[in-house]
Formats: C-alpha cells, structure tokens, sequence
C-alpha cells in the first residue's frame, strides 16, 4: 500500500520537507532503496549509501542537507529507532487471518468469542473460554479450558494458551510460545543431594538412591496489558498461585520463566534468558540474552543485567551487573583487567622466585 510523505511524517508527528505528495511503497537501507522505497539514513553515517541507491525520499537526520544528497522529499527523525518503530508499524500489514470463525477452527460451544474476532484453520477453543474482541488467532493455536484473553489479542502460529490463563488487553505472542506448562517441581521423600549441596555448599556426607515425585501445579498463569510474547517462550504455571507477568513487559524468544515467578511491569528479557522458580523480578528490569536468575530471590526495581549474567543473590534497585557470578559492572570490568595481566605477572613472579632461595617449612 503506498504512503504519501505527508502522511508518514503526520503519523510519525515529525517535520517533513520536499515533495510531501511524493508515495513510497515500503522502507530500504539507503544503498538498497529503490525509488518506490523510504531510505532510512538517520544517522550521518548512512548519508553516503544514499548516493549508491535510487531513493527519491529518506528519513534522515534533523539538520542533514536532504537537497545535496538529491532527494525529492525528506522526513527528520531525531530520534531514529523511536521513528523506526512508527514508521514499521504504518507499514507492517500483519498476518492475514480471514475474519470470522474458519470451518476447520473448533470452538466449544460454551467459549464466548468477541465481536470482530479473527479465528484461522485448525484453531481449537476449549469450554469457558473469553476471547475478547478484535482477537486474532492464527492456525493451529490451542486454547485450553477457562483461558481469558483480552481485547485485540494477536497469537500467531502453533502457540499453546493452556488452563485457566488470564492474558489481558493488546497481547502478542509469536509462534510456537507455550503459556501455562505444568511447573518442573519435584520432592524426594528423604532430604536430596541438591538440598543437602545446598546446606553445605558442596560437602555430602554419602551419595544415596533417591527417586523424585511430582509436585502439581494447581495455580496458572496472569498476564497484563500490552505484553508481547516471542518465539518458542514457556511460561510455567504456578504451583498454587499464578505466575504472573506484568503489563507492558516483553519477553523475546527461547525465554523461560519458571513456576511462581513474578515479573514486574515494563520488564524487557532479551533471548534465552532463564529465570528459576518463585524468583520475583521488579519493574523496568532489563535482561539481556542468555541471563540466568537464582531461583526464591528478588531482581529490585530498574536493574539491568548484560548479557549472560547470572544473578544468584537479591539484587538492589537500579543495580548494573555483570559477569558469573553477578557483580556490578564496573567490578567486572576491573576483574577482566586483572584476568587478563595474570600471566605476565605469573611470569614476573616465576622470574623473582628464581633469585629467591628454596626454604622448606619446619616439621
């Protein structure tokens, strides 16, 4: 579908120059833009690849000399990944779901679909459920008994929404995520090695047979508002209350939140980070990929942890970590340092040591 200039650069709320009737198609990298095609040249480092492609208009930076690189028409981003996120957002057309109830979907007669749903090809829709208004469910989605999901949910391909889920408004969820798993949550009926490891940080007195019976996971699964779920994520349900999700938080692929977990608002765990059972994550925490955090402790407000920390205690508010264990980032970066100098001085205390004669301690 084509845009005008004009009414990319309203939607965006930016200022725009040039030839503001002039239409594009879709957006290209500067070098690659054809001239049905917005290059995107935020930033003065992409100015030359505008010269090797044939875009007539481009986002760009506020200030750039638009008319010298031989555009007809310019859009000022300055802030350009905020720009970028409205401007794929006019121009993403979605999946196509026909609206309605496909022939081949399976909805329990006792479900309550909201008006202007879109349900695809085998789709199944067990008793009780609430599918709000304006949802859309791509094919093979399976809703299981007593799920609630807000208003203008999108669940794309393949994704399991098991019992007694309750997802809010404006949820996404991309392919294959598994939402409402049993929890991993097994007891041996004498005390275990990993308890006894745990009590004594290592020592064990003897190794036994031990077998292992399962906990059931009673509770489900609580999700907010506006949170957006990636490829191949498992959330596990709780063991008696519901794990829980808050509002606005986003979850990328091969993400794993454990049984009883608490997530706070706003939170943004990037890719396979992994997050033990009845652990509870405050606010606005940003996790990048491959995290892991401790099972029954407290991730405080606002922290942000690089990627492939592995946090194993209570972390403070607004605390940056780094590292295995997790330390504050500017400790890590000094314990690299030193890593990295210990093999010369490994050398200059070999050098010394020969100049030191060999005393044997005293029986």
């Amino acid at each position: 579908m084509p845009h005008t200039i004009r009414d990319i650069a309203a939607a965006l709320g930016a200022e725009a120059a040039g030839d503001l009737d002039l239409t594009v198609t879709g957006a290209a990298e500067p070098a690659a833009a054809g001239p049905d095609a917005l290059a995107l040249a935020m930033d003065p480092r992409y100015a030359d690849g505008i010269a090797k492609g044939r875009a007539r208009a481009a986002m760009v930076w506020p200030g750039a000399d638009w008319q010298g690189m031989g555009l007809q028409a310019a859009i000022f981003a300055p802030r350009g990944r905020l720009a970028m996120a409205g401007l794929t957002r006019l121009m993403d057309p979605g999946p196509d779901i026909a609206p309605g109830v496909h022939a081949m979907a399976i909805v329990h007669p006792s479900a309550v679909v909201g008006a202007g749903a879109a349900i695809g090809p085998f789709v199944t829709i067990g008793a009780g459920v609430v599918l709000g208004a304006g949802a859309r469910i791509a094919s093979h989605v399976s809703i299981a008994e007593g799920a609630r999901i807000g208003a203008d949910a999108l669940i794309l391909q393949g994704a399991r929404i098991g019992a007694r889920v309750t997802i809010g408004d404006r949820f996404i969820c991309q392919p294959g995520a598994v939402i409402g798993a049993d929890g991993f949550s097994f007891v041996t009926p004498e005390k275990s090695g990993v308890e006894e490891i745990r009590e004594t940080l290592g020592t064990r007195e003897g190794i036994k047979d031990q077998s292992w019976t399962r906990i059931y996971s009673l509770g489900a699964v609580t999700i907010g508002d506006d949170v957006e779920i990636g490829a191949n994520v498992c959330i596990d349900r709780g063991t008696i209350r519901d794990t829980t999700i808050g509002s606005g938080t986003k979850l990328d692929n091969l993400v794993h939140i454990g049984h009883n977990v608490q997530v706070g608002r706003d939170c943004l765990l990037c890719g396979q980070v992994g997050i033990a059972g009845s652990a509870r994550i405050g606010d606005r925490v940003v996790m990048g990929g491959q995290c892991g955090v401790n099972d029954n402790i407290f991730v405080g407000n606002d922290v942000i942890a690089g990627g492939a920390t592995k946090i194993f205690t209570n972390a403070p508010a607004g605390r940056v970590l780094l590292g295995y264990p997790a330390v504050k980032m500017e400790t890590h970066v000094e314990m690299q340092k030193a890593l990295r100098r210990l093999p010369r001085l490994a050398s200059r205390v070999a050098a010394l040591e020969k100049g030191v004669p060999f005393a044997p301690e005293a029986e």
